[in-house]
């Protein structure tokens, strides 16, 4: 039988993990880039039009596999490392709670790779999937939550990223957790005032319609 605490620890990572999509810049004749690039398109399409259940969870254990060789194909490229943080930390919403966990912390520990490589990389994708899941996860004893940690660093991620969408999206998810509504519409109007993003329609419209619909709770609460 399942805890509450594994029961909330699953739930809090299947959150955690509308993770940042940061965005995939580099020179066009860079190998990588078209690799990453691939791993992206792949994450929006098997997030955002596959319905949850065993063909998503499957589809995406698959692209853990491929986002996995390309970070041990390049370990000191922070493109690949992000990437790869990002899609294990969506396998961890898609699993039991002992696996979620042990996804969660693979997914921390690459991501603080890719942190300390640069941490205003890709939109500073680092410091903006980390300090989702430092709010998201439980803390300790469960998990390694930390809300300290995560505020410090998504507001490090908005500041290093002014036109980042994740990174405002994220910073105003967290203060709408914390209650902190009139912060948390700041961040949110900010983010619907960045310039949409043409080469990637899928992510942007659902993010966009997400920070639409948290506005609207807050409008409810103030």
């Amino acid at each position: 039988m399942r805890t509450s605490s594994h029961l909330r620890l699953r739930a809090l990572l299947a959150a955690a993990v509308l993770l940042a999509a940061p965005a995939v810049v580099r020179a066009a004749d860079d190998p990588l880039t078209a690799q990453v690039k691939q791993l992206q398109l792949k994450w929006e399409a098997i997030k955002f039009t596959v319905p949850e259940g065993d063909k998503q969870t499957e589809q995406m254990t698959a692209l853990g596999g491929e986002a996995d060789a390309l970070a041990a194909k390049y370990p000191d490229r922070v493109e690949a490392l992000i990437w790869d943080g990002v899609v294990t930390s969506e396998r961890a919403s898609m699993v039991n709670p002992i696996s979620a966990l042990s996804l969660a912390s693979r997914a921390r520990d690459t991501l603080e790779k890719a942190y300390k490589l640069n941490p205003d990389a890709l939109d500073a994708g680092a410091p903006t999937s980390l300090g989702v899941l430092y709010y998201r996860v439980p803390s300790f004893p469960v998990a390694f939550g930390d809300k300290a940690k995560a505020r410090h660093l998504l507001e490090q991620a908005t500041t290093a990223a002014p036109d980042g969408l994740d990174a405002w999206y994220f910073y105003g998810d967290f203060l709408l957790a914390q209650g902190e509504y009139a912060k948390a519409r700041e961040a949110f109007t900010h983010a619907l005032a960045i310039p949409l993003h043409p080469d990637r329609p899928l992510w942007d419209e659902n993010r966009r319609l997400v920070i639409r619909e948290k506005l609207d709770t807050i409008k409810a609460k103030l």
